[in-house]
C-alpha cells in the first residue's frame, strides 16, 4: 500500500502554530494526529485571560478550528485526552466539555501532570478519524463506520465511550481501578487496583469480541513510580494472555509516567490501544479480516521483557516510551538533558530503521519531560532529528520517569505497506 498513503500534514491560521517544531494535524491512511492544543489565542500568541474554563474552551476552539480546516466535524475524533495541573480543575472543564460533545462521547483519559508549556491550566488532544485515508489523488475507503460500544462489565460513564473503533483500531477509555458493580475504588493497594484496571480492560475487549493479546500498546500512569514493581507483577499474569502469545512472548508496546494525581485519587490507571482485525464496514472483506500483528525488537535499542519495541498492525506502528539508555550498557548516558534527549530519539531512529522505516513517517511524538524548563534545550536536539517539524506533538511536564531519566519520548509511525493477512 504504499503508493496509496501518504503522510499529509495541514495547518490553519485559525489555531496556533507550531513554530516549525511541529503541524497542527498529521493524517496517514484512516487516522489524522493531533498536536495538543494549549490554551492560546491564535490572534495572539497568548495564553488567554480568565482561569481554568476560558483556558478549556479555548483549548477546545483551537481543536475545533484544526477540524474544521481539514473539513472534518468534532465527532470525528475517537479519543480525546485531558491534562489538567491540578486534578479538582476537571469538573470546571468537563462543563466546557459536555458543550462540545452533546451526544457522542469519545473514548477519553484524563491525567494531571506536573506541568504543561507556557504554565497552561490544562492542554487537550484529540485523534480524529480519518474516512477518506491519506491516498495522495483518490478515496481509499470512503466514509467508513464509528463503533462504539460500552458494557456494564465496566465502568461506565456519561462523559466517555468505553471503546470507539474506526478502521483496523480500537481506542480504550483509560481505565480506572473502579469495581463495575458498586461503582467504587476495589479494597486494597497498588496491586489491587492495577488487576482491576486490567480486569476492566478485559472485560470491554470481551464485549466485542476482541482477545487480550489484540492489545498493540498500553499506557500506564502511577502516582508514585516506585510501585511499579508491584504493579508489573500483576501486569506479568495478564500479558501474554493465550497460548499463542505465550510461545511468541508476546507484549504490547508500553509507556510508563508518573502522574501528579489521578481522578478520585487513584493509584494507577491504564489505557490501552488495540487492533481491530475485522475493521469498521464499508472495508472489503480482503481488507479487513486476519490481518497479522508484527511485533519487533532490535539490539540497537533498550530491550524490556515487559514491552516489545515496536508493534505494528496494518498501517500503523506504535513504539514502546524510549528512554535515554545505551542499548549497550542498559543505563542512562552521561550528560544532561540534551544528551538525554539525543540518546531517546536515537533509539527511535534504531528502532524506526529496524522495520525499513524513516523519521520522515513519524507522525505522532509525544515527549514527557522532568523539567519543562529544559525544552528549549531538547528542541535543539529535536530539530536535528526532525528538521520539517512534521509530526504532531504533545509535551508535558511529569512528576517523574523511571530510571529517574530527565525526559522520555513516545512515538507513533505510519506503516506504509500495512501489515499483511495470514496466509
Amino acid at each position: 500500500m504504499s503508493n496509496y498513503n501518504a503522510v499529509s500534514a495541514k495547518n490553519t491560521e485559525n489555531a496556533p502554530n507550531g513554530n516549525g517544531l511541529y503541524s497542527q494535524s498529521v493524517a496517514f491512511s484512516h487516522y489524522n494526529n493531533l498536536s495538543a492544543q494549549l490554551p492560546i489565542d491564535p490572534s495572539t500568541g497568548k495564553l488567554v485571560a480568565g482561569g481554568i474554563k476560558e483556558q478549556a474552551e479555548q483549548c477546545f476552539n483551537n481543536i475545533k478550528a484544526i477540524v474544521d480546516s481539514i473539513d472534518h466535524v468534532m465527532s470525528d475524533i475517537v479519543r480525546i485526552t485531558v491534562f489538567v495541573k491540578d486534578i479538582k480543575d476537571v469538573d470546571a472543564v468537563d462543563e466546557v466539555y459536555k458543550t462540545y460533545f452533546p451526544t457522542y462521547v469519545p473514548a477519553r483519559t484524563t491525567v494531571a501532570v506536573a506541568a504543561l508549556p507556557m504554565d497552561a491550566m490544562v492542554q487537550v488532544e484529540a485523534l480524529l478519524s480519518h474516512g477518506v485515508g491519506s491516498i495522495p489523488n483518490a478515496p481509499q475507503a470512503g466514509d467508513l463506520v464509528k463503533l462504539t460500544n460500552n458494557t456494564p462489565n465496566a465502568p461506565t460513564s456519561a462523559l466517555s465511550t468505553q471503546t470507539v473503533a474506526f478502521s483496523h483500531y480500537n481506542y480504550l477509555s483509560a481505565q480506572l481501578p473502579i469495581d463495575p458493580t458498586t461503582g467504587r475504588f476495589v479494597i486494597g493497594g497498588v496491586q489491587e487496583q492495577a488487576r482491576q484496571c486490567l480486569k476492566n480492560i478485559k472485560a470491554i475487549l470481551e464485549s466485542i469480541d476482541v482477545p487480550f493479546d489484540d492489545i498493540v500498546k498500553m499506557t500506564i500512569f502511577v502516582k508514585d513510580l516506585k510501585d511499579m514493581e508491584a504493579v508489573n507483577e500483576v501486569y506479568s499474569t495478564f500479558f501474554p494472555d493465550s497460548a499463542i502469545a505465550r510461545t511468541v512472548a508476546y507484549v504490547p508496546a508500553r509507556t510508563v509516567v508518573e502522574a501528579a494525581d489521578l481522578p478520585m485519587g487513584a493509584l494507577v490507571q491504564m489505557e490501552a490501544v488495540v487492533s481491530h482485525g475485522d475493521g469498521t464496514p464499508p472495508q472489503a472483506i480482503e481488507d479487513r479480516h486476519g490481518i497479522v500483528i508484527w511485533a519487533r525488537n532490535t539490539d540497537n535499542a533498550p530491550k524490556s521483557s515487559l514491552s516489545t519495541q515496536t508493534v505494528a498492525f496494518s498501517h500503523y506502528n506504535h513504539l514502546s516510551g524510549q528512554l535515554p539508555l545505551d542499548p549497550k550498557t542498559g543505563k542512562l548516558v552521561a550528560g544532561g538533558v540534551k544528551e538525554q534527549a539525543e540518546q531517546c530519539l536515537k533509539n527511535v531512529k534504531a528502532i524506526i530503521e529496524s522495520i525499513d522505516h524513516v523519521m520522515e513517517d513519524v507522525v505522532k511524538v509525544n515527549i514527557f519531560v522532568k523539567n519543562i524548563a529544559d525544552m528549549d534545550a531538547v528542541d535543539e536536539v529535536y530539530k536535528t532529528f526532525f528538521p520539517g517539524g512534521t509530526p504532531a506533538r504533545r509535551t508535558v511536564g511529569v512528576s517523574a520517569l523511571p530510571e529517574d531519566a530527565l525526559i522520555q519520548f513516545d512515538v507513533v509511525l505510519g506503516n506504509a505497506e500495512g501489515t499483511p493477512p495470514q496466509a
